[in-house]
């Protein structure tokens, strides 16, 4: 984690060098922008841990399955978040940012015996807690090029294990990360201007890189597959790529 440290340092220690003065600021407030922003995020992650679960449930049920679960990997939502600072230093745009973000990845299967019906859906929540800095620079008046955007992530996850069996109670199981864990994310991207500085529209794409190991269910962990007492210990494995849209709306200082 020390390379999105370091570049988030060394952007800031560029914000509070001498030659970053209210002069510089061409286009923007004396003092830079402030404002918010939100939008669509798309992320691609590795949950080994989770798929090897699912494909040792879909072989025990092969005989009765009408519909398998399918595997997770790519999950979308939204993020939120302020711009706390925003300003044009040396031809350079620097911006320093806080967000939150929700993700969400579903799957269902569905079974038929003599019986009847019934059915399984997990469903994977996942929030992460970001903050960072981006540098960037104006390629002509209305688009500009984000050159680097770092961030260090906060995440947690919950998976959602529902159960419908014929003629009997809903069974629901809630596995919650053993803990959040810490992880980073880089990327590059555009901004768009609609209304000057004040209305942007942005597109980012990156790498995020993050790690959730055990979930457990009023303290009983998740196991490696439904015919095992290990618990599992690679829930998910690794981040991957990852996208988002946004509308940033800003105000000068």
């Amino acid at each position: 984690m020390r390379f999105p440290y370091a570049i988030i340092c060394g952007c800031l220690f560029f914000l509070s060098t001498p030659g970053s003065t209210c002069g510089q600021a061409v286009g923007f407030g004396c003092l830079g922008f402030v404002g918010g922003f939100g939008g669509y995020s798309f992320q691609r992650y590795t949950p080994t841990g989770l798929n090897d679960y699912i494909s040792v449930y879909n072989q025990i049920r092969s005989d009765t399955l009408s519909s398998p679960m399918s595997k997770f990997g790519t999950a979308t939502g939204y993020r939120v978040g302020l711009n706390f600072f925003r300003a044009n230093i040396e031809g350079f745009i620097l911006t320093t940012k806080g967000y939150y973000q929700s993700l969400s990845e579903k799957h269902s299967s569905a079974i038929e015996t003599i019986e009847g019906s019934s059915s399984a859906t997990f469903k994977l929540d996942m929030k992460n807690w970001g903050i960072g800095v981006d540098l960037g620079t104006s390629i002509t008046k209305a688009l500009s090029w984000k050159v680097i955007d770092a961030a260090l992530m906060y995440s947690s996850a919950v998976l959602n294990d529902t159960r419908n069996y014929p003629n009997a109670v809903t069974e629901v199981n809630k596995y919650k990360s053993e803990s959040s864990t810490f992880g980073y994310s880089i990327g590059t991207g555009f901004i768009f201007e609609l209304i000057d500085e004040y209305v942007t529209i942005e597109g980012l794409a990156g790498y995020t890189v993050f790690s959730i190991d055990k979930v457990q269910a009023d303290e009983k962990y998740l196991t490696v597959d439904e015919q095992s007492t290990a618990p599992m210990q690679n829930f998910i494995e690794s981040g991957g790529f990852n996208a988002v849209l946004q509308l940033n709306i800003g105000f000068p200082l």
